[in-house]
């Protein structure tokens, strides 16, 4: 979902050697997972076998919206899957806020406004020096974050500690393409991504009852876009705005 508000902020570009294609990685880090009568593929990032990293832009300095582009600034390191990872504008700039490579380039936004992004709470899901998080907006408004390496803020939250978001229905009329992310209680991260249209409250449950996670953060729906280089994959339904990329380190 886009969100109409105008940034002016200029974002982290992506160094032109960050990321690579030319061989599948050792093995598949995503896999299809049916659940509740509805088709999704999970990708996990393990920690030590996978690094994630948010990348916004192009070497040349423009957002790159897409995995082509993506694809096309070429690297070293085999690329596990790469899934979009915030909501944006028009412009492909975030709402809420982005750290990129432990800098920072858009704030928290902890204000009041329309569309799925202010569904309270919405969260964060960051790297820090403990590992990878999923939390709630104002948990992480008054945390410490030693060795931010990366952060981005989107919402609603599906889960907050166990429970699904009060906001959310069971199985509510609305059927979008969606995808998410939460991290499990061994620190490893799981993105889905719904292949039809599902209800929030279907997705929610995902994470929960298939997946075990206790908070979950929606990323967004409609533009939901997975690159998968084992299953030759790569979603091009819609412009993009800051991805997370898994990338493989064994």
């Amino acid at each position: 979902m886009i969100a109409r508000a105008a940034l002016v902020l200029a974002l982290g570009s992506l160094p032109s050697a960050a990321l690579a294609w030319t061989k599948p990685p050792p093995d598949d880090a995503c896999r299809a997972a049916p659940f509740e009568g509805a088709a999704f593929t999970l990708c996990q990032a393990v920690p030590g076998k996978q690094t994630l990293r948010l990348v916004d832009r192009g070497p040349d300095g423009k957002p790159l919206r897409s995995f082509a582009k993506l694809k096309a600034a070429g690297g070293k390191t085999p690329v596990a899957f790469a899934m979009n990872a915030g909501m944006f504008d028009a412009r492909g700039l975030p709402v809420g806020l982005l750290v990129i490579d432990g800098k920072p380039q858009k704030p928290l936004a902890q204000g009041k406004g329309s569309g799925n992004f202010f569904l309270k709470p919405n969260g964060v899901f960051y790297e820090d020096a403990t590992g990878w998080h999923v939390v709630d907006t104002a948990t992480y408004a008054t945390d410490q974050h030693d060795g931010l390496t990366f952060a981005t803020q989107s919402g609603p939250m599906l889960l907050v500690d166990g429970a699904l978001n009060p906001q959310i229905a069971a199985d509510g009329p609305s059927r979008k393409l969606r995808n998410g992310v939460c991290v499990d209680a061994k620190g490893v991260a799981w993105f889905a991504i719904s292949e039809k249209p599902v209800s929030f409250g279907r997705f929610a449950r995902l994470f929960r009852d298939k997946i075990g996670c206790r908070d979950a953060l929606y990323l967004d729906g409609t533009v939901s876009s997975l690159w998968d280089p084992a299953a030759d994959r790569q979603d091009a339904r819609a412009p993009l705005g800051p991805i997370v990329v898994a990338e493989q380190s064994k």
